[in-house]
């Protein structure tokens, strides 16, 4: 028998090699776990084992919220409802020094709320929003930050996508897990905005003044109940229903979708074009999903047999590291790897390494999953290849990745603040799940 240490550097060398070479992620899981069930699994009979295992964990009940959260964000985008959601926050806010950047955070935690998609509320808001912020001179921290930062929230704020490969892969109620991601997510929304306020009072010239047509209170009134009383129904159809226990995520997710449809026919902009576009940008992300989590199961299956995982927990336990300690490196190397790797990437990597190591120590594993997603929301933002600053480079081409990645720093600043919160206050994360279950 191989000791741990090798079979887990095997395991994990064989999947960072492979892409470095540019496999993709999916790919590169899966020749790895051809590889490792072939040594650790009986040869042949383990590569039988691996199709096994493959069909099993695509036939998953709690997988189906995935296709329809995204499809739901997909609605948002073709519809032109997410433009309506921005479009109000900018008028309710009126003349505020900063404008720009409160709409930036308001409409999109609002959208996160709705989509789901992480890159997807970064591409969104940068090809809206940036444009008349540098027209208005903006400093990039006010601008590009705010729109990377806030487009990360999706990645905690249901309903997440990720929160739900994430509950898939590491075995938790994906509905819990879901819910102890809200008031986490709204939390860092507002100290991002208390982050704008200050710079603003620190640094007026960065988001100069500018005279805006005066939108009278009764009509601020008319635009948030004809454009945003909607958006609450959607948000109860898909929150509310689960916080009331009436519908699983799944049924939430396909309640989620019909009245995004229902939202978009009243606007009178459910065309079939945008039903097709949203349907196949949908099916897109879902295929790959599906694909890397097709991968997962298996890896998780070697890392046990091997003993990577059993002697990796012991050898930590012996050591008698501290809890505090096991935090500190846990978020050093999802931020390593969240500045290299893709969100779901990072998850089959560390979930069947940290979440028993975890619970070794006693963590609550719903606190552990929100601990993953707010360090992963942290990678998208993380140079030199987090996904969302490229993401925003497409829309800012006169900026350089190193333009991108200082003006989006301060909030990363926040995103640790937010951690040691709610390791000092585990109760924010888990008051909700523990509401509901009991």
């Amino acid at each position: 028998m191989m000791p741990w240490y090798l079979s887990f550097g095997l395991m994990i060398g064989m999947i960072l090699v492979l892409m470095a070479l540019r496999l993709p992620v999916a790919f590169a899981f899966l020749l790895a776990n051809a590889i490792g069930v072939f040594i650790f699994m009986g040869g042949h009979f383990g590569l039988i084992q691996l199709v096994a295992n493959a069909t099993e964990s695509l036939l998953n009940y709690s997988l189906v919220p995935i296709p329809l959260f995204l499809l739901m964000g997909e609605l948002f985008f073709h519809t032109g409802i997410a433009g309506r959601v921005f479009m109000v926050v900018d008028r309710v806010l009126g003349n505020v020094r900063g404008r720009l950047a409160y709409v930036a955070i308001g409409g999109g935690t609002i959208f996160s709320a709705l989509s789901g998609s992480s890159l997807g509320n970064v591409a969104m808001m940068g090809s809206t929003m940036y444009p008349e912020m540098k027209r208005n001179g903006y400093s990039d921290c006010l601008s590009i930050g705010p729109i990377i930062a806030t487009g990360g929230l999706a990645a905690i704020i249901p309903p997440s996508g990720l929160a739900v490969v994430l509950g898939s892969l590491a075995g938790l109620d994906v509905g819990l897990l879901l819910l102890a991601g809200l008031v986490p997510g709204l939390l860092l929304a507002a100290t991002y905005a208390a982050l704008v306020f200050g710079w603003t009072l620190a640094m007026p010239q960065s988001a100069p003044n500018y005279d805006i047509p005066h939108t009278p209170f009764s009509e601020k009134l008319r635009l948030i109940v004809v454009n945003l009383v909607p958006m609450g129904f959607v948000i109860f159809m898909v929150v509310g229903l689960i916080i009331l226990g009436i519908a699983t995520p799944t049924e939430a997710a396909a309640f989620g979708v019909l009245s995004v449809m229902i939202v978009a026919a009243l606007f009178r902009s459910l065309t079939f074009t945008a039903l097709l576009r949203a349907a196949m940008g949908a099916m897109r992300i879902t295929g790959m999903i599906f694909l890397i989590i097709l991968a997962s199961t298996t890896f998780s299956q070697i890392l046990s047999i091997s003993g990577a995982t059993r002697g990796l927990v012991g050898w930590v336990q012996n050591a008698d590291a501290s809890l505090f300690m096991i935090l500190v490196l846990m978020g050093l190397v999802l931020a390593i790897l969240g500045a290299f790797l893709e969100p779901v990437g990072i998850m089959m990597l560390t979930i069947p390494i940290f979440l028993p190591l975890a619970q070794a120590y006693g963590v609550e594993p719903l606190w552990m999953g929100v601990f993953i997603l707010i360090w992963i929301e942290f990678g998208l933002a993380t140079p030199p290849f987090g996904l969302a600053l490229y993401v925003m480079l497409g829309n800012a081409p006169d900026k350089s990745i190193f333009d991108v990645s200082l003006a989006v720093a301060p909030y990363l600043v926040c995103t640790v603040l937010l951690v040691v919160f709610i390791a000092i206050f585990p109760e924010i994360v888990l008051y909700l799940p523990s509401l509901v279950a009991g």
